[in-house]
């Protein structure tokens, strides 16, 4: 993964949004900016290369963007900017379409087309991503009908998006060069997953992208359930309308099973609990009962098997040395095959 940085504090106020804007320009589009704030004038961007997708962690003070027509033919990247605002409030229009936007709002532009953005009531902040528009199956006439206007990002496709912005963005110096195109592929299957279901385009996606989305839905579905001891692939399966056997299949084409995926998601909650010092009174098979294991002693051989030290020896080791976790020592893979690219976070 390639990162770069840039931000405008540090320099005179005099050339602070002189320098916002020439930077925005070059990285972004060419673009007329404007500010009540020039004088004291504030901001930080980081790009985060992923492949073809980048993400766009942003914060800045209040200011007007205007992408003219002009300007496009300037240079256009032809590209969808998603954006996930998590503070302040933008006033967004595109094709004769305006909208306003607040906190945990998600929008899409098109940069091959004017739009304005007035950003106001405070300094914004969010997570921006770029895909090139040529990925993006779904038919671009769809789209349009889109654009500016707010996604839902608190449930299904949008959720697991903006979660895994949100992850990426704070995760910094997670990620490894070879982590970038893995990661790119779910933004970029998530992204176009996203837009198909608000145009009812579906049947427009590659059928890898479906399955891809598919998983990533069953997995964050698991994640938010993993505390009721009678989460199974049959009920997992009918929350999805899908088969047992294709449920199956797609965790096989990840390396792994539906239950052993489930036990290690339920053991690395407890693992993260016995190191934290807020619950060291609290037992350790409560710890366990939180996460779905309705057995003690089937926790206790799960959790030797896969951390190499029975969950007491665990709890004690973190808690003595004053560090956030054990290293553990995992069992070796049994075969060659690469694993799965990362999954989306938990979204509530």
């Amino acid at each position: 993964m390639i990162e770069t940085v840039f931000r405008c504090d540090d320099l005179p106020r005099a050339d602070r949004f002189d320098f916002w804007r020439e930077q925005m320009t070059q990285l972004l589009a060419p673009m007329e900016m404007s500010s009540d704030h020039t004088g004291d004038f504030k901001g930080e961007v980081r790009i985060l290369e992923f492949g073809a997708a980048s993400v766009w962690p942003t914060k800045f003070r209040e200011m007007n963007f205007r992408r003219t027509p002009k300007l496009i033919r300037q240079s256009d990247p032809e590209l969808y900017h998603f954006s996930f605002i998590q503070e302040g409030n933008l006033q967004v229009s595109q094709s004769r379409q305006e909208a306003a936007h607040r906190a945990q709002g998600l929008y899409v532009v098109d940069t091959s087309r004017p739009f304005d953005c007035l950003a106001f009531g405070g300094p914004p902040g969010g997570v921006g991503l770029e895909i090139p528009k040529a990925l993006i199956p779904v038919p671009h006439d769809r789209i349009d009908r889109l654009l500016a206007q707010p996604i839902p990002a608190r449930e299904g496709v949008g959720a697991l998006l903006t979660g895994f912005l949100a992850r990426l963005a704070a995760d910094r110096g997670s990620y490894g060069p070879s982590d970038g195109p893995r990661l790119g592929t779910v933004l970029i299957d998530l992204a176009a997953a996203l837009l198909a279901q608000a145009v009812e385009a579906d049947d427009a996606l590659p059928p890898e992208t479906r399955r891809h989305t598919l998983a990533l839905r069953v997995q964050s579905f698991i994640q938010r359930n993993l505390s009721d001891p009678e989460l199974s692939p049959a009920t997992i399966a009918a929350a999805h309308h899908i088969s047992v056997g294709y449920l199956h299949r797609l965790f096989r084409a990840r390396d792994t099973t539906v239950s052993a995926w489930i036990r290690q998601q339920r053991l690395d909650r407890v693992r993260r609990d016995l190191t934290d010092p807020g619950l060291h009174i609290v037992p350790i098979h409560e710890l366990a009962a939180r996460w779905g294991f309705a057995h003690p002693a089937v926790f206790s051989r799960a959790f030797r098997a896969a951390y190499g030290m029975p969950p007491s020896d665990y709890r004690h080791l973190a808690l003595v040395s004053g560090a956030p976790g054990v290293t553990p020592r995992r069992p070796a893979r049994t075969d060659s095959r690469p694993s799965a690219p990362p999954t989306a976070p938990v979204t509530s």
